[in-house]
């Protein structure tokens, strides 16, 4: 068993912030059984058994993961330090496993199962041997041939094909290229050979199509249409059975949302899908219309035996029963192992062990569920849950070993050699185990559910009138709260230690500190007034992950299966495979009768003037602060989600860096004091991405300071009485964190909200959205923040109604502008001399040349403009550059010895796709 183990610093002391440090006891949750948990009178989950643990501390629970989560697998674990496993497959004779691999350098693992070791990586890099074109991999595979001596591997076009060496290392890549159709890729999903191995079959995710390859030329020997986004197939006798994640195709009079340039079957609230199939291929006869089985949401896995095919129902949280004999659905069984919450597990792989076992990874609840199992028409019986590791997402049977993938593995905690941790420290994890007797899965099911957070009466409801007192974060929902108005106000990619790393009073290295006080001083006065939270961790590595995490409490499995590529979709507000059936924030908000105001949160598509350029909004911005008269440009953000794009302020912009925060502010502000505030208020602000026309250090200080101005102009107005702000980062991807690259700067900012105070308790994205849900009697989406634990502590009783007074910037909103706007370059307020100094703008004459570079490389990164895209930009490359342009390109990225050119960069192997990664 390996696990990797890192120092923590030591916690610096609570001097210099009045008020006190709050603390609590660790709890256990105790008298669990296999379906449920006794409350014993509570009303909350037990997420609050954290207590002040740190992501990636060794507890006798396991170790915490940021996604309010312990892990402690069943049976023998193997870390897999290289990257994220998006999919693997036993070798015929058992000995290997196949993995394809993401975010690690890599596109391809193997691993010894004998010997229990990674055998050989395989990627784009120099050192890679064999050496392939691209580390890009698909959701499926890969896939050995009958007689195992090859290997395909699903890539954005086509597949790379291996010859299989006897000791199971792979050699000799071939590329068999499926051509793209128009503007879509193919994006292969599973491989599928014929029993002779002459014939590979592909699903063409991307092209709606399923075709039958030469698996000697490659050459295309035949085309069928399927359903939406086809997945994974399986072939049972004559016929080849495929999976489709998107549904049906759409018919005349359906409701229909974008799903990569096809309108599929969609919720006119949601977008999300409503509809999935498994279509019937008959390789008897070829030329036979392809037949449809209706299952339920997001088909993704199928596994084939003893005359049932068994389909994982991911987003409907079940497993369909097909009878072959028939094809029919005979069962549907229930994956919902807490009856607190019926959606949210995520079923995503199936197999059946010899002894009638049918095994279920649920990916989001870290466990492999099991049932005794006889015919297809026989009812399962459930037994229980068994513990894996972080996201399961492939399971098999080897001999009588089950075998485990676990695409996370334990978290971004890969060794390396810098002074910190970053997202992207990417593992994985391999585990495998003899399955044991009911009675010790019934005593590991009780461990699942502590490792949840699982318990009874975690979603209290209030019943009829309440006639509770009002508080601020009521018991019950539907009670009455303190707070009338929610902001929630989204930043982006800033880790703890990149912004407060340098307040004593919190729990910070300053030598990762790259926004220190002189830049971020509104954030360091909201901290002093209204709290420091320094254990608070962002769950996601980048913007597809972060933004889904605080609008849906979840990333759903299609985003986190698409990882490997990111080619179909990235943030997927427009794709209709990543919404979840149970809705969002908002459209919760709605149902429980709130109002919502929406200011480019999860927006998609921006059209603004050709002359908007950062220079002319930051003028423009300056002359409405000074006149109070509307823009003189005409932007327009939008969203394709009907419930979204009906409550949103349209010329608030959405991801642009070439638009200053500043100018979003303005646009809010006049919005504001017209109509007032919404129940539910999301923002989002995106300056301190950096990477726009302006410094680094400039665009992180625009970003400061509106956030300050907009608490400044709530806590002046007669709303803020009944007003909570909350500010977080999407993801904490842009930089190191001593503790862990999860861990993120937020606030709370209320009357209402403790002041004066080092808050140390472990909170994540799911509890601030518990929280926001609780105060607004908004039901839980899912089993995730069902779960969580509501942010009570951050409250009191006793409001303080001192208003905030913003800040002025200390560093220049126009430092490294290249042109000067014409309203003139901003002139900062004096540095306060105790803190960091502002980092200069101008390059020292030895580093400019590499600087040069830098700028080449950054103006391809669709960084600015109505096509900007969020984490375009190599994460690896974007932190370097960041780095050195807030350390005056004198001083080397920590846990390295020099400045490195853009294509030189450690770890940049980590993907980016030419749509969006």
């Amino acid at each position: 068993m390996q696990v990797t183990r890192r120092r923590r610093r030591a916690r610096n002391g609570s001097s210099g912030v009045p008020g006190r440090r709050i603390g609590r006891r660790t709890m256990v949750t105790a008298g669990i059984t296999a379906v449920a948990v006794a409350a014993a009178g509570t009303a909350f989950a037990q997420t609050h058994q954290f207590g002040t643990q740190h992501v990636g501390q060794i507890t006798g629970q396991g170790q915490v993961l940021p996604s309010d989560q312990y892990i402690a697998p069943y049976g023998d674990r193997l870390v897999v330090n290289d990257g994220k496993i998006m999919s693997s497959s036993p070798s015929p004779d058992g000995t290997h496993l196949a993995a394809s691999v993401t975010d690690g350098g890599s596109a391809l693992a193997i691993v010894d199962l004998k010997n229990w070791k990674v055998q050989q990586l395989v990627g784009s890099s120099a050192s890679s041997s064999p050496r392939i074109s691209g580390d890009d991999v698909g959701q499926e595979g890969p896939t050995y041939s009958p007689d195992g001596k090859q290997l395909w591997l699903g890539q954005t076009d086509g597949y790379t094909r291996f010859t299989v060496h006897p000791d199971g290392s792979v050699t000799s890549p071939t590329f068999i290229g499926i051509p793209a159709d128009g503007a879509k890729h193919a994006l292969v999903g599973a491989a599928v050979f014929s029993p002779d191995g002459s014939t590979v079959y592909s699903a063409v995710n991307g092209q709606n199509r399923v075709v039958a390859l030469d698996a000697a030329t490659g050459a295309i020997e035949r085309s069928w249409a399927v359903g939406n986004a086809p997945r994974d197939m399986v072939e049972v006798g004559d016929r080849l059975y495929v999976s489709n994640e998107g549904g049906r195709p759409a018919r005349p009079g359906d409701t229909t949302a974008n799903s990569y340039g096809t309108q599929v079957p969609a919720s006119p609230v949601t977008a999300a899908t409503t509809t999935g199939t498994v279509s019937v291929i008959d390789l008897a006869k070829p030329d036979a219309p392809v037949g449809s089985i209706t299952v339920g949401l997001h088909p993704t896995a199928l596994y084939a035996r003893k005359g049932a095919l068994f389909v994982t129902d991911t987003a409907g949280n079940d497993v369909s029963v097909i009878d072959t004999a028939r094809d029919k659905v005979v069962q549907t069984i229930a994956t919902q192992p807490w009856p607190q919450a019926s959606v949210g597990y995520e079923p995503d792989a199936v197999t059946l062990t010899d002894d009638g076992h049918l095994l279920v990874t649920l990916g989001r609840a870290n466990a492999v569920a099991v049932y005794r199992y006889t015919t297809p028409q026989e009812p399962v019986s459930y037994v229980g849950l068994l513990p894996t590791d972080y996201f399961p997402a492939e399971i098999t049977t080897v001999g009588k070993q089950v075998v485990v993938s676990n695409t996370r593995g334990v978290d971004a905690r890969r060794p390396t050699d810098s002074a910190g941790h970053g997202t992207h420290d990417t593992t994985s994890s391999v585990q495998h185990f003899t399955l044991p007797d009911d009675s010790v899965i019934r005593s590991e099911t009780a461990k699942v559910f502590r490792q949840n957070g699982w318990t009874a009466g975690s979603v209290a409801r209030s019943r009829g009138r309440s006639t509770a007192k009002p508080v601020p974060v009521p018991l019950r929902l539907g009670d009455p709260s303190t707070i009338k108005h929610v902001f929630l106000l989204v930043k982006e990619n800033r880790t703890y230690d990149q912004v407060l790393g340098d307040m004593p009073q919190g729990n910070g290295d300053p030598a990762l500190t790259e926004f220190g006080e002189n830049v971020t001083p509104n954030q360091h006065a909201l901290a002093r007034q209204f709290g420091l939270y320094d254990n608070t961790y962002d769950i996601g590595t980048n913007s597809a992950e972060g933004h889904n995490w605080l609008m849906q409490a979840d990333d759903p499995e299609y985003t986190e299966s698409s990882a490997g590529e990111y080619a179909r979709s990235y943030d997927t507000e427009d794709d209709a495979l990543g919404h979840q059936r149970s809705g969002f924030l908002w459209t919760g908000a709605q149902a429980a009768g709130k109002s919502v105001r929406d200011f480019g949160e999860f927006q998609q598509f921006l059209t603004k003037p050709a002359d908007a350029s950062w220079q002319n909004l930051y003028c423009d911005a300056k002359t409405m602060d000074a006149t109070g008269r509307g823009t003189a440009y005409t932007l327009d953000s939008s969203s394709p989600i009907p419930s979204l794009n009906s409550v949103s302020v349209h010329g608030f912009p959405k991801f642009d860096t070439s638009v200053p925060d500043l100018y979003r502010y303005e646009i809010w502000k006049q919005d504001f004091e017209k109509h007032g505030p919404a129940d539910l208020n999301m923002f989002w602000l995106s300056s301190d991405h950096t990477g726009g026309p302006a410094s680094a250090a400039a665009q992180v200080a625009d970003n400061d300071l509106a956030t300050g101005r907009i608490v400044d102009e709530v806590s002046h107005s007669k709303f803020w009485k009944d007003s909570a702000i909350f500010v977080v980062e999407d993801d904490s991807q842009a930089g190191l964190d001593h503790v862990d690259g999860h861990r993120a700067p937020i606030q709370i900012i209320s009357p209402w909200a403790r002041h004066g105070t080092v808050d140390s308790h472990y909170y994540s994205q799911i509890t601030m959205i518990r929280t926001i849900e609780q105060i607004l009697g908004i039901q839980p989406m899912n089993q995730k923040d069902s779960a969580a634990t509501p942010m009570r502590g951050a409250f009191t009783r006793h409001a303080d109604y001192t208003p905030f007074k913003a800040l002025p910037n200390r560093t220049s909103l126009t430092d490294g502008l290249k042109t000067p706007p014409s309203c003139g370059a901003d002139t900062p307020a004096p540095q306060d001399p105790g803190a960091a100094p502002v980092p200069a703008a101008k390059v020292p004459a030895g580093e400019r040349s590499l600087a040069a570079q830098w700028e080449t490389w950054k103006s391809k990164q669709r960084l600015t403009g109505p096509n900007a895209v969020p984490d375009f930009a190599n994460p690896a490359q974007m932190n370097h550059y960041t780095w050195y342009q807030t350390h005056n390109w004198a001083k080397p990225y920590p846990g390295e010895s020099r400045l490195y050119a853009p294509q030189n960069v450690p770890g940049a192997y980590i993907p980016s796709s030419e749509s969006d990664g």
